[in-house]
């Protein structure tokens, strides 16, 4: 089967160790948006969260301002914002500055909130996150697209509100699918793209297919039109130039993240042994802690188990200390990217021509070399005679 080229980028909440200082974190953070724009990747994703210590951005549009100041060509998307938490109209009007301000590079994806605190915090159930989620989606897609939105709910009231700023492109917009429907369902209404952020876990990645066939319905029932290549699959991953170093790297926070992720995330349990976690992630396929060839088959992987998509975001967090995690993204660019976005299969049937060809190349030069010696005896010699 032949599957669309996939391109690669990172999904962060961000995830930090406690221990690790808040200040170092977030520069961390921004610097490694600018390694992986020089790396090639297409895609860095920042998320919104307010508590729990652990994921420690609280507006992802401020961090992509600023990592916008530092790079150059990478897209940088909103990982999510918590719509549930925001006035539509004031998110949407905040959409078209940072759309302006990253020169049409931001992708804006959208979800419910994750963190039951984040909603305590503000005095909203959590239960009714997903309604509000569709109907801010609804209203942020209206005006900008220019609409003038007159609309009341039981949590915003708009009166002929519309952005007094044109967008500077045509915003690309994505929402996060896990289990339920809502996020398919909202992809195939509007058009979007579909953020996958349970991909590879195992309730998740049952549901990818299912997904993708429920946003093609809605689609073609509502006059739109979805791309696989739009559609973002997450993957928990570090990788090194062996498994044995990867496990070692891993020990910095993978278990002390993990065991925190199991209060926020249905499914996933503690456990008590790193190399336990991690042959419970290798063995499933939630995820890679290994090597480029292992990464490379996880995304195979995955490519079987949605029947194709178009993105590939690590799902980082600080499983590695800051070296070991650039040279992890460097890995994935050397070696893992180019099996899957075309340029690998071009190069080697470049390098296929040429060393099967029994040396045409080396016999054509050495030819050429004895052609240009003769020409010039003969004219030295036709020199000499004249």
């Amino acid at each position: 089967m032949t599957y669309p080229t996939v391109e690669f980028g990172a999904f962060l909440a961000p995830w930090h160790r406690v221990d690790t200082d808040a200040h170092y974190a977030i520069e961390q953070d921004l610097e490694l948006c600018v390694a992986m724009d020089k790396l090639g990747f297409s895609e860095f994703w920042m998320g919104e969260h307010h508590s729990g210590g652990v994921e420690i951005v609280s507006d992802p549009l401020m961090f992509l301002a600023a990592a916008a100041q530092r790079t150059t060509r990478i897209k940088l998307g909103l990982g999510v914002v918590s719509l549930p938490y925001h006035n539509p109209f004031i998110l949407a009007d905040r959409l078209v500055l940072l759309d302006h301000l990253t020169k049409g590079r931001m992708v804006f994806g959208a979800g419910p909130g994750q963190l039951v605190d984040d909603s305590r915090s503000i005095g909203i159930d959590p239960i009714d996150n997903r309604r509000k989620m569709e109907q801010a989606f609804d209203v942020i897609t209206r005006l900008l697209a220019g609409e003038t939105v007159t609309e009341k709910t039981d949590w915003y009231d708009l009166d002929r509100a519309y952005i007094q700023i044109a967008p500077y492109s045509d915003i690309q917009t994505a929402v996060t699918a896990t289990v339920s429907p809502t996020g398919p369902k909202l992809a195939g209404k509007y058009g979007a793209g579909i953020l996958s952020l349970a991909a590879t876990d195992p309730a998740g990645a049952e549901k990818l297919q299912e997904h993708w066939g429920i946003a093609e319905q809605i689609a073609a029932e509502n006059g739109q039109t979805v791309d696989r290549r739009n559609w973002r699959l997450t993957c928990p991953m570090h990788i090194a130039e062996t498994e044995e170093k990867a496990r070692e790297n891993a020990r910095h926070g993978l278990l002390y993240l993990m065991n925190y992720l199991s209060h926020v995330s249905p499914g996933m349990q503690e456990v008590d042994d790193v190399d336990l976690l991690i042959d419970g992630i290798n063995s499933t396929g939630f995820g890679v802690i290994g090597t480029p060839e292992m990464a490379v088959a996880q995304v195979k992987r995955m490519q079987e188990k949605s029947g194709g998509f178009g993105k590939l975001l690590v799902l980082h967090g600080e499983w590695a200390n800051v070296p070991n995690s650039l040279r992890s993204m460097e890995l994935i660019a050397e070696q893992v990217m180019p099996e899957f976005n075309g340029s690998k299969a071009r190069r080697q049937r470049g390098f296929d021509e040429t060393v099967n060809s029994d040396g045409a190349g080396a016999k054509a030069t050495s030819a050429g070399q004895a052609e240009a010696q003769a020409r010039f005896e003969a004219e030295r010699a036709a020199r000499a005679s004249a």
